[in-house]
């Protein structure tokens, strides 16, 4: 199994990145604030007004560490990218397979089912802990139909409608999930987001987001070419098509863990007078540090039946679909929690 490395998340900002021998040195002016052995990191994400060395950014992309640039929202702006590994037959495959509406929607279909199963078991695990809600009960209910629902698609627009009948029932009840007085959940809004729940996320979607985007690059695949989501230029089509199965049981579940033990709360928040919401400096740091927590948590995979930290389920995703498309699996087993 692959090693799960540390990721490095910039947040200082005018921080300065550059390489010293086997090492990635911060600075901030003349201050160092670290230095570390690059063979022990994975990723490197820079939040703002950070300048990373032209040298770096070759290293990084030669040693295949991530190295991606996001705004102070967390708003993804770019990623540096290497030479491409893995097999060249492996992705043209992957392309045959995007042009084939049968292939691309066999592929979708699993991925939509898995998202919408993993909401579900979101609500039933509130329903488990709290007790009766009407309300949830009824939603987990319409998601079963919605499951039910997906697996007779027939082409990928389909499927993409299915999934957002179930995302637009799901997160109509997600305020039922939130304990913390204060924060008020009325829909998903993403560009910008205008309230905390919105904002929290949206902040750590695009951080998954480029976990799958590593993960599918670590094992030849393209992830920009993906089956769910349409090709756009720039746009991380098969990455997004991956964070689909890791929306609730990660991102949503570790905001909603945030929010209701106080981790964050409203005072961490900035309103600018465009109306978009964003984390303070701080809260980021501390979510960042709290998700890097979480990264290292073990869960039993359900396919695989190994230990495997969540921090590593993209990459197990990633190798499951690069088996699938290389024609050793007849099936893509999604990732669906018990």
């Amino acid at each position: 199994m692959k090693k799960l490395l540390n990721t490095l998340y910039i947040t200082r900002q005018e921080s300065y990145l550059h390489k010293d021998r086997e090492t990635i040195v911060i600075k901030n002016g003349d201050q160092k604030l670290g230095q570390f052995p690059s063979l022990t990191i994975g990723n490197i994400l820079c939040f703002g007004q950070i300048s990373v060395s032209p040298f770096l950014m070759g290293y990084c992309g030669e040693q295949g560490i991530g190295l991606a640039f996001y705004t102070e929202y967390g708003r993804f702006l770019a990623r540096v990218q290497g030479k491409q590994t893995g097999n060249v037959l492996l992705r043209r495959a992957q392309y045959r397979w995007a042009d084939d509406e049968n292939r691309s929607v066999s592929i979708a279909r699993l991925m939509v089912a898995a998202k919408i199963a993993n909401g579900r078991s979101v609500l039933m695990r509130e329903l488990r802990n709290h007790g009766d809600n009407p309300m949830l009960t009824q939603a987990a209910d319409k998601l079963a139909n919605s499951l039910r629902r997906v697996k007779h698609a027939k082409t990928v627009a389909e499927a993409m409608g299915m999934e957002g009948d179930a995302a637009a029932t799901y997160f109509s009840i997600f305020n039922e999930l939130i304990r913390e007085n204060g924060f008020v959940f009325g829909g998903r809004v993403r560009r910008p987001p205008t309230d905390p729940v919105n904002a929290l996320l949206s902040f750590v979607y695009s951080l998954i987001t480029q976990e799958c985007a590593s993960a599918l690059q670590g094992v030849g695949l393209d992830p920009y070419v993906g089956y769910l989501h349409q090709d756009r230029p720039g746009r991380l089509s098969l990455a997004l098509d991956l964070l689909e199965e890791f929306r609730a049981p990660w991102a949503d579940r570790f905001v909603l863990t945030l929010i209701n033990r106080r981790q964050i709360q409203l005072k961490d928040f900035v309103h600018e007078a465009s109306g978009a919401v964003r984390l303070s400096d701080d809260a980021r740091k501390a979510l960042l540090v709290a998700y890097q927590e979480r990264k290292q948590v073990e869960v039993m995979h359900p396919y695989l039946q190994e230990q495997v930290p969540i921090g590593l389920l993209p990459h197990c995703q990633a190798m499951l679909l690069a088996r699938h498309i290389r024609g050793d699996t007849e099936f893509y087993t999604p990732y669906i929690v018990k």
